[in-house]
């Protein structure tokens, strides 16, 4: 509550005080409890009005403090109010409001009262609207969008404001915690809310100039790479990421050579950030400098340690944006291919190193039309024999 007093968003102050991001976001937005499958109770979020920055012309939680010291140390309301740089009427008012006598103020507690009083007992006009509200819900149940019944509520009743609802009012009310509203519809059950995403809670969203970097060291993104993301001319460029296994308990590390497709698959003992650059360490290290330029991978937790994997390996580690598997093309046809050696919901852990490599060398000595019929165990060792090769270093 500090930090967000000072103006830190969520995720930076959980951050900064060693919890979860999920921690945060729980304390920010508040969390239903769950008792054998049944929501049983709802976390309410902090007390917005608590932990938001305010005017300089309120009280601080400080100057409360200052206050409950200094009048407890026998000062006048008047030696107080210069000090603090207010109008002793100000202090005054403050100890009247909030004790019973000048040895009776706590600032703790006065600044939970004042909190307490800014806050808006602002009924909502659906809450107060029998009418509104039948009428809301009807044309919900008939999945009509929110934009759709504000639209309709004004052009149903022109003239009396009651009946008028905008968009977001209808939101914050299927949103609420348990609204009467947020139930599914009778021609789609399947669905937990009236709403076509079927969404019961706000979902956090944040301007593209705003958004944090994935990892706390700087990273280099795919639109630093000195090349573009169609350029294949160049040898040695890779991309990776994980298939996982069953319940997101193990991966295999995967990696296709951009140019060649040749590909090279990491057995991961752990899921982790430590085991991915072991793993990486381990495969790559044997591979020329004309076969190892860089490496671009997706933004997983998984590349967390990628200022190491770039001091051990040596060259740089670019990341996707996010939700955009297509800038590692690649990678994610090889991850496809990959799917008929470990199937979706197997346990990966299963399948030793030399398991992996077999994998690999089928993989590779199959013929790839994009290679004009030959295979990337043929194409490689041309390539590095002679990187000019007419049909081979220019495809894409």
């Amino acid at each position: 509550m500090e930090l967000r007093e000072r103006g830190w968003s969520i995720a930076a102050a959980a951050r900064e005080v060693g919890v979860s991001r999920t921690a945060g976001h729980n304390w920010s937005r508040g969390y239903k409890t769950y008792r054998g499958g049944v929501v049983v109770g709802f976390v309410a979020p902090l007390e917005r009005l608590a932990v938001r920055e305010i005017s300089e012309r309120f009280l601080s939680e400080d100057e409360r403090i200052q206050i409950g010291d200094s009048l407890r140390a026998g000062k006048s309301m008047r030696t107080v109010a210069r000090e603090l740089g207010r109008s002793p009427s100000t202090i005054a008012r403050e100890v009247a409001r909030n004790s019973t006598g000048r040895d009776r103020y706590r600032p703790f507690e006065a600044h939970r009262h004042a909190v307490a009083r800014r806050g808006r007992n602002h009924v909502p006009r659906i809450d107060s609207e029998d009418r509104l509200f039948a009428e809301v819900d009807e044309l919900l149940q008939q999945r009509w969008s929110p934009e759709q019944i504000s639209l309709h509520l004004r052009a149903k009743y022109p003239t009396d404001a009651t009946m008028h609802l905008s968009t977001e009012s209808i939101y914050q009310a299927v949103y609420r915690p348990g609204s009467p509203l947020s139930r599914p519809t009778r021609l789609a059950p399947h669905k937990p809310s009236p709403l076509r995403t079927g969404r019961q809670h706000r979902r956090a969203q944040q301007g593209t100039d705003r958004r944090r970097p994935r990892f706390e060291q700087p990273m280099l993104t795919i639109h630093d790479r000195p090349f573009d993301p169609a350029d294949r001319s160049e040898l040695g460029h890779w991309e990776g990421d994980l298939i996982i296994g069953k319940e997101q308990g193990s991966a295999i590390g995967t990696l296709v050579e951009r140019q060649t497709r040749t590909s090279r698959l990491l057995h991961l003992p752990l899921r982790d950030a430590d085991a991915l650059h072991d793993a990486l360490v381990a495969r790559m290290s044997d591979l020329p400098a004309e076969l190892l330029k860089s490496i671009t991978w997706d933004q997983g937790t998984e590349m967390a340690r990628h200022l190491r994997v770039k001091e051990s390996l040596g060259v740089p580690v670019y990341f996707c944006d996010s939700h955009s598997p297509w800038q590692r093309g690649s990678n994610e046809n090889m991850n496809g291919l990959l799917r008929d050696y470990f199937p979706k919901g197997t346990d990966l852990s299963i399948y030793s190193a030399g398991h992996l490599r077999a994998v690999e060398d089928e993989l590779n000595a199959r013929p790839r039309k994009v290679l004009q019929g030959r295979s990337p165990a043929a194409v490689l060792p041309t390539l590095i024999a002679s990187p000019h090769v007419p049909g081979v270093a220019t495809m894409t």
